[in-house]
């Protein structure tokens, strides 16, 4: 592609400056910031945004963006006072203000692709944009192409579920398959920030899938793997596989973000950055973490109105000030989460986490059966949704006392979470349903992993505590007892019955009557 202004061409694809057809010398990371700023010549570029495309995110210091910007206004006839073709927006960013044509576009298999220009998207929010390549039939046997193209298909299926990342359609990425275009190209063309791509390898009945996720401003590789399998039963293969990728991916990309997130300047956050921030504090229990995380939130939604996925966060949050005991009052948090979950699912009825929440509001109501009709409704509309797993497993085990049927969930939601900071929380569900069951020492192993977690809080020793104490260890129980209490001074009795509202009565028996044997005061 060739970027043509005044008497210059930007050959992105040789990566050349030409004046007058004539090459010039140019730095590459000046090139750089000269190609982004022309191919976003329709706004106005943040400084963040440049540290996060040029340098990768890594820290550099504004006058070394100061002096790439000299050089690149220098190599194009421009300067700081003139300011013909780069505009300097002090204290916010720069903008390349000349007439630009676009020529020179390639052929994919034989699908002529247009001007992509700016890199916009079309959501109009600045969430994560992935888009999922072909992927590559590596075998001698052409028959094996159809399982190629099948996983990737269903990684962009799968993708697509979570309202949080924007997904090109197969339609649009696939118009690349058996072209050699380099990653970046395809990144600019298509307005996306990742990219996944990968190779299927078959010999005999053995398969080899081979995928990675790529940043494309940099080009660097975030994730790469490799999948072994039998190809017996193509189709559970896939569904194996597809899973195992989108568990990787989906984090990978969600902690990039809220990392890119932290680095921009507060004057600079706009909705998408705020719910990365507020996402970000919402994983710590405690107080001022909760707080701030509901600060954030409320402004992500004051600016966005239509933002469901912010509602749904910001439900999030003000529930789990109720079992976690940071709610200065109860009630009056339930009913905040109730109306933000609420709008949430009128603004995106296929918002997971909105229902999620009126799940858990409806256990904290009693009604048990509404309660795992919401969690039911939140895994079908992602089968990869962690939080409707773990729901469905608490749902299960404490508001309806059915601990068997809650371990398959609990499972679940451990295999799809292998990097959430929340871990904890499942695995101390599991935990729970495990000691309910009578098996002592696997819930006693489960809640120890659980204690683990630093910001975990005291919720984790108190079900240690109470499968210490089931099995018979009484001095153990009353360590991980002080521990909880030294985690949650308040903590008593009547404090659990207060937080844990909602748990059905013969594992909320069982839960204080293990720890009245701890120790724990009335």
């Amino acid at each position: 592609m060739i970027l043509a202004f005044e008497n210059f061409e930007l050959d992105c694809d040789l990566h050349e400056l030409r004046r007058d057809g004539v090459a010039c010398s140019v730095e590459p990371q000046v090139f750089d910031l000269l190609q982004f700023l022309v191919e976003n010549r329709e706004r106005l570029v943040p400084k963040d945004e440049l540290f996060e495309v040029i340098w990768d995110g890594r820290f550099v210091s504004d006058a070394t963006l100061a002096s790439r910007v000299r050089s690149a206004r220098a190599a194009i006839g421009d300067n700081g006072k003139r300011q013909v073709l780069i505009r300097t927006v002090p204290r916010r960013g720069f903008r390349f203000v000349g007439d630009v044509t676009t020529r020179g576009m390639d052929d994919f298999n034989g699908v002529r692709l247009p001007d992509a220009g700016p890199a916009m998207l079309p959501s109009g929010l600045d969430k994560p944009s992935i888009a999922v390549l072909a992927f590559a039939n590596m075998s001698e046997d052409p028959g094996q192409e159809f399982f190629a193209d099948g996983i990737a298909e269903d990684v962009i299926t799968a993708l697509s579920r979570f309202r949080s990342l924007f997904v090109i359609a197969r339609n649009s990425s696939f118009t690349y398959k058996g072209a050699a275009v380099r990653i970046s190209q395809i990144a600019r063309e298509l307005g996306v920030r990742y990219v996944v791509e990968g190779s299927v390898r078959a010999a005999g009945d053995r398969v080899r899938i081979s995928a990675q996720l790529i940043d494309a401003a940099s080009g660097n590789h975030i994730w790469a793997d490799q999948f072994d399998g039998r190809l017996d039963d193509v189709f559970d293969l896939q569904d194996q596989i597809t899973e195992k990728i989108v568990v990787a991916v989906e984090p990978e990309v969600q902690m990039r973000e809220r990392e890119r997130a932290r680095r921009i300047q507060p004057n600079n956050l706009d909705a998408w950055s705020l719910l990365q921030r507020g996402s970000s504090q919402s994983y710590f229990v405690n107080k001022s973490g909760q707080d701030e995380a509901k600060r954030l939130l409320g402004k992500a939604v004051a600016m966005d109105p239509e933002f469901a996925s912010a509602f749904a966060q910001l439900a999030f949050v003000n529930w789990v000030s109720i079992p976690w005991g940071l709610a200065d009052d109860n009630a009056t948090a339930a009913e905040l989460a109730r109306d933000a979950a609420k709008r949430a699912a009128s603004l995106d009825p296929n918002e997971p986490m909105a229902h999620y929440v009126l799940g858990r509001l409806h256990m904290y109501d009693g009604e048990m059966e509404m309660a795992i009709g919401e969690m039911q409704h939140a895994v079908a509309i992602n089968s990869n949704f962690v939080w409707g797993h773990y729901g469905l497993g608490q749902a299960y085990y404490q508001g309806a006392g059915r601990a068997e049927q809650s371990l398959p969930h609990f499972d679940a939601a451990l295999r799809l979470s292998p990097k959430d900071p929340l871990r904890w929380i499942s695995l101390f569900g599991k935990g729970a349903a495990l000691r309910e069951l009578g098996e002592f020492d696997e819930a006693i192993k489960i809640c120890r992993m659980a204690c683990q977690f630093p910001d975990a809080g005291y919720l984790p020793f108190l079900q240690l505590a109470s499968s210490l104490a089931a099995a018979g260890r009484f001095g153990e129980a009353k360590a991980a007892k002080d521990k909880s209490m030294q985690l949650e001074p308040s903590l008593t009795i009547r404090f659990l019955r207060g937080h844990m509202l909602g748990h059905h009565e013969v594992p909320m028996k069982s839960l204080v009557g293990n720890l009245r044997k701890a120790g724990l005061p009335e």
